[in-house]
């Protein structure tokens, strides 16, 4: 029987996250995986893959559209879909062998297989029984199912996003049911290898909870991409036949029953938080009604001694709010004191242009009763962003009317990903729009339009 001071459930970026910090803090630790690699969901079928995918495609649309008027010419560029798919594989592998090089470098035992808690401090994998002073569960999510619609990613007719990343060939047409990140960024994969992409949405706008001005001008360049749209639409089911798949949905306008047929059909309804085979019923671990683990503002759950982080438990389902909770409770099982900002946590979509976020958006903002400022920049203003041929989009500050606090951010762009934390720095020291706005930016940068967004909060912006 083996002995620790925390054994983490789950090696996704919450858990291998957490049990770095536990270990850089003295303790001896252990993780549990039954996948054969580290780096859980993200690493392995969802963050690094997908993105691997859209920066091929993106090379791809770039060769095929832009080259010729930038002088480089040359044959026409052709995919090579297998070739991508392997090099995909690699970008996965050095990754996750960069997740068990720290498992080494840090003492960190790797439990190879499933985790059951048998009681708190007795965690049961394989035939092993291993006692511990704590327990964190970062055990994550999975694809959400949607009623009337069976996933088998081993036909490759109807798929969730792991199928989507592996398809045998590059479909002619594509149904995707769901027009959040996931849908979106895969939907762009496909379009930009020249599929023809039909996004069916539920709501009436895409990217649900995003700001409202950015959620048409995203659609509008997304439609100038190829990708259509079907809003305020509700799927009801999905037929398969002779290696063809029929969508069937209701429009909520008139209610009038439409299908639409495809080669591939992509469910990207969301995810769901997955904590099955723990045992935490018999343990009397308080769940909430969607099925997450109800921890306190410590990340205990209702049983001392089980902590549980990352998308097993409420708050938005990123990596990155994983790893910070993951630290933040490494730290507290050590007596130090663990944070997270909530109020401050990026999101990202990585299409091109990317779309990045923090912070209230304009319509919250209103609906809290703040009195608000504004300041957006477009980025056909910004020299850098027209020299690459990406001026589509806008940075959009919101500050307090009174205090010029920043309140939020809201980027559609070129490098928005990257952009957005320069927002987030500001906000976590309280600053104002006028302090961006004082900040030198070097030029040519596509973050000058940050600084211009920031200016227009005040006497207005230089370039606009």
């Amino acid at each position: 029987m083996s002995t620790y001071d925390l054994i983490v459930i789950g090696a996704g970026p919450g858990g291998y996250v957490c049990a770095i910090r536990a270990a850089q803090l003295g303790m001896k630790v252990a993780c549990v995986e039954g996948r054969e690699t580290l780096g859980g969901t993200c690493l392995n079928v969802g963050c690094i893959p997908s993105k691997a995918l859209l920066h091929a495609s993106h090379m791809a649309h770039e060769a095929h559209e832009n080259f010729e008027k930038m002088g480089l010419m040359g044959a026409h560029v052709t995919v090579d879909w297998q070739k991508m798919q392997d090099y995909k594989a690699e970008t996965v592998g050095g990754n996750t062998r960069g997740i068990e090089f720290l498992f080494k470098k840090n003492k960190i035992d790797w439990l190879k297989g499933w985790a059951v808690i048998e009681a708190p401090g007795r965690v049961k994998v394989g035939d092993a029984i291993h006692e511990t002073t704590n327990i964190v569960i970062a055990t994550g999510s999975v694809p959400s199912s949607l009623k009337g619609v069976t996933v088998d990613n081993d036909a490759g007719l109807v798929v969730d996003s792991t199928g989507a990343l592996a398809l045998p060939k590059i479909p002619k047409s594509m149904v995707v049911i769901g027009a959040g990140i996931i849908g979106l960024e895969l939907g762009s994969v496909y379009a930009r290898l020249g599929t023809k992409v039909t996004v069916i949405e539920y709501l009436d706008a895409i990217t649900p909870g995003m700001d409202a001005e950015v959620q048409k001008q995203f659609q509008k360049i997304l439609a100038k991409q190829g990708l259509s749209f079907i809003l305020g639409a509700a799927v009801s089911g999905v037929d398969t036949a002779d290696g063809r798949a029929k969508v069937h949905y209701t429009l909520r306008k008139d209610d009038s029953a439409q299908a639409l047929e495809t080669e591939v059909v992509l469910v990207a309804t969301g995810r769901r938080p997955y904590a099955e085979g723990l045992g935490l019923d018999a343990l009397g671990v308080k769940m909430t009604d969607r099925g997450f683990i109800q921890v306190d503002d410590r990340w205990q759950t209702s049983v001392k001694g089980i902590h549980a982080i990352g998308d097993a438990v409420p708050g938005p389902m990123l990596a990155h709010k994983a790893e910070d909770e993951g630290t933040a409770v490494a730290e507290i099982i050590a007596g130090k004191h663990g944070h997270v900002d909530y109020g401050i946590i990026p999101g990202v979509i990585y299409t091109t242009p990317e779309v990045a976020n923090v912070g209230l958006t304009e319509d919250a903002a209103k609906a809290d009763g703040r009195k608000i400022k504004v300041g957006k920049f477009p980025f056909m203003g910004n020299a850098r962003a027209k020299a690459m041929m990406q001026a589509d989009g806008f940075v959009k500050l919101i500050a307090d009317a009174d205090t010029d606090r920043i309140l939020g951010c809201h980027i559609i762009g070129p490098n928005a990903g990257e952009m957005i934390h320069e927002v987030c720095v500001a906000m976590e020291f309280g600053a104002a729009a006028q302090d961006l706005a004082l900040t030198c930016h070097a030029h040519p940068t596509t973050s000058e339009a940050v600084r211009e967004a920031a200016l227009a909060c005040g006497d207005g912006a230089i370039h606009a």
